[in-house]
């Protein structure tokens, strides 16, 4: 079965972080097209600029955590929205969209398709992706 895969725009700025993640998982999960199969990688790449101007709702920009462990007793540690949107700001809208998708071997190749970039310069001109409606 051949898969014609696409290329989608994504403009991240002024868009609130939990709507766009969602569009974006299920493009790359394919569920926006009549072929779609859960046990199969349907879906399209998709290019995220302006990661960095991307929006919350309420107060999470002062209460939203993120919480990972070093792998050490006692290692729990929480690292704030404002410093990563500083620090890494492609990083926000790939862990939102990571956690969007399947927590296994098909979740994993899904997430590979999806390039977020910071500012508003890709190196996927080659691509031509097409802008996101």
């Amino acid at each position: 079965m051949t898969i014609a895969r696409e290329w989608h725009l994504v403009d991240a700025e002024n868009q609130v972080l939990g709507h766009l993640a969602t569009k974006i998982a299920m493009i790359l999960m394919g569920k926006h097209k009549p072929t779609h199969s859960d046990h199969f990688d349907c879906g399209d790449n998709v290019v995220v600029i302006n990661a960095e101007k991307v929006q919350v709702t309420g107060s999470k920009a002062e209460v939203k955590t993120y919480a990972r462990h070093t792998g050490y007793p006692g290692g729990r540690r929480e690292d704030r929205y404002s410093d990563w949107i500083e620090q890494h700001p492609e990083r926000i809208l790939q862990k939102a969209v990571q956690r969007m998708l399947p927590k296994n071997k098909l979740g994993r190749q899904l997430i590979k398709k999806l390039h977020v970039y910071g500012g508003a310069e890709h190196p996927h001109t080659a691509q031509q992706p097409q802008p996101l409606a």
